[in-house]
């Protein structure tokens, strides 16, 4: 007991000893010291307040760089990159520079999902966003659920996404995709009775983006009552043939045509219904008309609408340094996907500096759920479920020019509504 005594003893001395030596060698700095605590590439611990590390906090995404959705994804990756950069030249998220990880997956579900489970289980980023389109964003949004990962997502709009009682999962744009045509379906009814069509087809691919945009037009008209329906006809996604369908539109002879489309579907049945010659008061489609060069692939799209979430000439503050911002980085002007994928950026840093933390994923959860965030789409707020609680604008080709037509807040309204439409 005696030896055990002194040799504890002068271990005490010992340390005491060594201990005044650093201390007066590092003058009272002790920042190698912590710098020596946290070996390269291991995030220091920031106590909580997701602050204190100099470590970048690192997003893990997954999106359809290559396959079917390449080039909407490879907008929303731009979208994201114009995020981070604006981000990183302002100080970064509390304190720290953002760093992007980003995973093709392409296009294939089982890949988006094992990336998630990757980037999440065996890199363990800080934070995720999500993919591109409903088909990706539906399963990987339950391995974000599973991890408890806050998963704020640009491009995955079905209802379906919403209704499996997730408690991670928001979308940032305006509106689900059942809610896209909300003002269209407002302003028939809104017709005097002498203008008013009589007749609508509706049309839609068997796609859980397409077909609610479709049916959610369809249902409030249906509602309502004044308005027959006198075609409901859905087709597959491997469809390339429209002639059939168009002869179909054509013998209801509608007045009004709903089409809930995408972007090949509803180049070919435009370009079908042009040889059949039929010409309604009103055609609503969906994707398809919002790109830029759909006026071309058609031949001419003057006085068709689509609903589009986004809008270059907005003047919300935080877009017009989003345009002036994409432009810089990449030489042209962005367009919706890019815009979404930046609102994605937004509302998680607005809650990440809010909650003060990168930590509590719940607490950010529940801080997005309860909150309007200020974003290049207008004061963007959620429901219960995730799902956007607003409205679509509603844009229409005149000239040859994408024209906003129809918005919640008349403000962004751009120009009147052609109707009837201008023949083809």
């Amino acid at each position: 007991m005696k030896v055990t005594t002194i040799k504890g003893k002068f271990a005490l001395v010992l340390a005491l000893v060594l201990t005044l030596l650093a201390s007066a060698c590092g003058g009272g700095d002790s920042t190698a010291d912590e710098e020596a605590a946290s070996s390269p590439g291991e995030e220091a611990d920031d106590g909580g307040d997701g602050g204190a590390s100099d470590d970048p906090i690192v997003i893990g995404i997954s999106l359809p760089l290559t396959g079917d959705f390449a080039d909407p994804g490879v907008g929303v990756q731009q979208g994201y990159e114009t995020w981070a950069s604006d981000v990183n030249a302002s100080g970064g998220m509390l304190g720290r520079q953002v760093e992007l990880r980003i995973l093709d997956d392409g296009s294939d579900p089982d890949r988006a999902v094992a990336d998630y489970e990757r980037l999440i289980t065996q890199d363990e980023v800080d934070l995720v966003f999500g993919p591109f389109s409903s088909r990706l964003v539906i399963p990987t949004s339950a391995v974000a659920e599973r991890e408890g990962y806050l998963f704020l997502e640009p491009a995955g709009a079905s209802p379906d996404v919403f209704n499996r009682g997730l408690e991670y999962i928001f979308y940032t744009a305006p509106a689900t995709a059942d809610r896209h045509g909300d003002l269209v379906a407002e302003f028939l009814l809104g017709l005097p009775d002498d203008e008013r069509p009589l007749t609508a087809a509706y049309t839609k691919l068997d796609d859980p983006f397409a077909l609610p945009i479709s049916q959610g037009v369809q249902d409030i008209l249906e509602a309502d009552g004044r308005i027959e329906t006198v075609l409901d006809e859905t087709y597959p996604p491997e469809q390339s043939n429209f002639q059939p369908l168009a002869q179909q539109i054509a013998a209801a002879d509608p007045d009004v045509l709903i089409a809930g489309t995408l972007d090949v579907d509803s180049i070919g049945l435009i370009r079908a219904l042009k040889e059949l010659g039929y010409q309604p008061d009103l055609v609503m489609m969906s994707t398809g008309p919002t790109t830029a060069n759909f006026d071309e692939e058609v031949g001419g799209a003057d006085g068709i609408l689509a609903p589009v979430g986004w809008s270059i000439n907005s003047q919300f503050d935080s877009n017009v340094a989003f345009v002036e911002s994409f432009r810089e980085m990449f030489g042209e002007d962005p367009v919706e996907d890019m815009a979404n994928g930046y609102t994605t950026g937004q509302v998680m840093h607005q809650a990440v500096e809010a909650v003060g933390s990168i930590e509590d994923q719940k607490a950010l959860a529940d801080y997005v759920r309860a909150n309007v965030f200020d974003t290049v789409v207008g004061p963007l707020g959620f429901n219960e479920n995730g799902s956007p609680a607003g409205n679509h604008l509603i844009l229409q080709w005149q000239d040859g020019e994408q024209v906003i037509v129809l918005a919640p807040d008349e403000s962004a309204i751009e120009g009147e509504l052609l109707f009837p439409k201008p023949e083809w």
